[in-house]
């Protein structure tokens, strides 16, 4: 999935490598050591923890690479929120019905207020309250949610998927006992434009910090005297 996102945004903004900070390859490192001239990293994440916060620096300062720019990770953000909506109304969801974001959880308190973030988004999104639950990570898990949600009353629970892809995370959902469960975000038009978006901000910050360099480079330029 990550590769075919990046496929959908090289189509927009040029050249785009994937790299991984986990048990896959390659590495961000890696990758920025094959890279010439200025590099934007962006997180492909969904809420800024460890990986984000550590490994991805870490992984900057050992490749050696001299001009990388690191943009904010993908979540949370509006633009997810929306696809998210997108996603629980094809899966059957109505206004009115419980909404239970799922994530994939962490230890780090940073990434656990970024779902909070996240679901506050949603709610705004969908006009309706929207409980968290946590597949991995965390607590509550996400079936204890639901089953809290019926106890409020709830005649419909739909879970929305907060994973970017499929996988054993996005699996055990379909075992939370929610009516319905959203397919990931995916490459969604919206995750695309969220990408490019992070990028083109990085790329204009770029662009404007050098040509405020050029200037303070024209302003200090030693003078020629006359004779």
């Amino acid at each position: 999935m990550v590769a075919a996102l990046a496929e959908a945004v090289g189509t927009r903004v040029g050249r785009t490598r994937v790299a991984f900070v986990d048990v896959l390859g390659p590495s961000p490192s890696e990758v920025l050591r094959d890279t010439p001239g200025r590099a934007i990293l962006v997180p492909a994440f969904l809420a800024s923890g460890y990986h984000v916060h550590t490994d991805v620096r870490r992984e900057v300062a050992i490749s050696g690479h001299s001009a990388v720019t690191v943009t904010p990770a993908l979540g949370p953000d509006p633009a997810l929120a929306r696809v998210l909506l997108r996603r629980l109304t094809e899966a059957g969801w109505n206004p009115g019905d419980a909404i239970v974001l799922a994530a994939a959880g962490s230890s780090d308190a940073r990434a656990l207020r970024d779902v909070e973030r996240a679901a506050l988004m949603l709610a705004e999104a969908a006009g309706v309250r929207v409980d968290i639950g946590y597949i991995a990570t965390g607590e509550p898990k996400v079936a204890d949610v639901v089953a809290a949600a019926r106890v409020r009353g709830a005649k419909r629970v739909f879970v929305a998927s907060y994973l970017l892809a499929h996988g054993l995370f996005h699996e055990r959902l379909h075992a939370a006992g929610a009516d319905g469960v959203t397919e990931p975000l995916g490459v969604d038009p919206g995750v695309v434009d969220l990408v490019v978006n992070r990028y083109e901000s990085a790329r204009r910050e770029l662009v404007s910090l050098h040509d405020v360099s050029l200037r303070n480079a024209d302003v200090c330029r030693p003078g020629r005297r006359s004779s």
